[in-house]
């Protein structure tokens, strides 16, 4: 057992609470590193897949779970950054140079919406950006000398100093590095003042903006970064699946990406990766249990779409902190036992009375 009580701000910002937290740490580090030697080839490729959804949940939870923005439209910044990396690549740049590119214009992608979207929030937000997704989803389609429109648009696989990235083993290396540097990155941004006022946006626009935190600029900011950090796990997506197409990034991959954090567990680097864990695992359970279904319901059309319904309306309804809350309601639970008080996590109204009267 142990009891974390903050004494002071120093606390609040290290990068690990205690011994016991870089413990498991490590031994989560040494596990992912032996990952290829302990999984055979097909785990291995689904634990890609796990790395990249947690770079793309990473970057969705910066604006969602961190800054409060609720946004519908992150499959279009994950198809901007796909078809950069797929073009830049194929017109013979080094992949460090187009996974930047990707980064980079997805991001300035990020600042194009963010604009316009500070004066709306709410639904109103979240219709904007779902707007965003269709007509990006139209542009590529269009934009045949560039994407190849719906024929679709194939690359190769990466090529890293000289050496072409062929194993799944060796992809595998590439995404875990790239997905720590993300981790680390939002880690530390979230320690800084930046991110801090991210969250202090996020609990009350009026009492942020009265402690001189300027709402336009770090609403801006907050979809740049989410929208660069999507981008680079759309550029490893593309080389991934090694085939884009328009409709891979439409209004379902939005809900998808929106499951991620919101089942994860909202305003939580962890969530971020329980949700990946979630999306890629949860489609290979609905398809073994349709074998003990009967006919008429296993085969069904639309069985994984009515399961993920059901999964979102439970936990909105039942665990609103996601996977996460659930795991850190049941560590304080055995923390504190017997002094664990029943309503400690209930559910506190965010905003001021000035704020729900406008």
């Amino acid at each position: 057992m142990r009891f974390i009580f903050k004494t002071d701000y120093n606390q609040d910002i290290r990068l690990a609470k205690d011994g016991q937290d870089i413990f498991w740490y490590s031994c989560l580090g040494i596990f992912v590193l032996l990952a290829p030697w302990i999984f055979p080839e097909y785990w291995l490729d689904q634990l890609t897949f796990v790395l990249i959804y947690a770079i793309i949940g990473l970057g969705m939870m910066l604006i969602t779970g961190f800054t409060g923005l609720f946004s519908l439209g992150h499959a279009a910044f994950l198809g901007v950054g796909a078809y950069t990396q797929a073009v830049m690549v194929n017109a013979g740049f080094p992949f460090p140079v187009a996974l930047c590119s990707a980064a980079a214009l997805t991001g300035l992608v990020g600042v194009v919406v963010g604009l316009p979207a500070l004066r709306v929030k709410g639904i109103y937000l979240a219709i904007a950006t779902l707007a965003f997704g269709f007509i990006v989803e139209e542009g590529m389609a269009r934009w045949e000398s560039v994407t190849n429109g719906n024929a679709g648009l194939a690359l190769m696989k990466p090529v890293l100093f000289g050496h072409s990235l062929e194993s799944t083993a060796q992809f595998y290396a590439l995404c875990l590095f790239i997905c720590v540097l993300c981790t680390l990155a939002i880690i530390n941004l979230m320690r800084s003042p930046t991110g801090r006022s991210f969250v202090a946006i996020r609990d009350s626009e009026i009492s942020a903006q009265s402690m001189g935190i300027n709402l336009a600029r770090y609403k801006t900011l907050a979809f740049a970064l989410s929208a660069a950090m999507t981008g680079i796990g759309g550029a490893l997506y593309a080389h991934k699946i090694q085939f884009l197409s328009p409709d891979q990034f439409g209004i379902m991959q939005s809900v998808d990406l929106l499951l991620l954090v919101v089942i994860g567990g909202l305003g939580s680097i962890h969530g971020a990766f329980l949700g990946a864990i979630f999306l890629i695992t949860m489609p290979q359970l609905i398809v073994q249990m349709k074998d003990s279904l009967p006919p008429a319901l296993g085969q069904t059309a639309g069985l994984q779409a009515t399961v993920y319904g059901i999964i979102l309306v439970f936990f909105v309804l039942f665990e609103p902190l996601g996977i996460y809350g659930r795991w850190v309601k049941i560590r304080t639970y055995f923390e504190l036992f017997p002094f664990y008080r029943e309503g400690m996590f209930k559910r506190q109204r965010s905003y001021q009375k000035s704020e729900r009267l406008k």
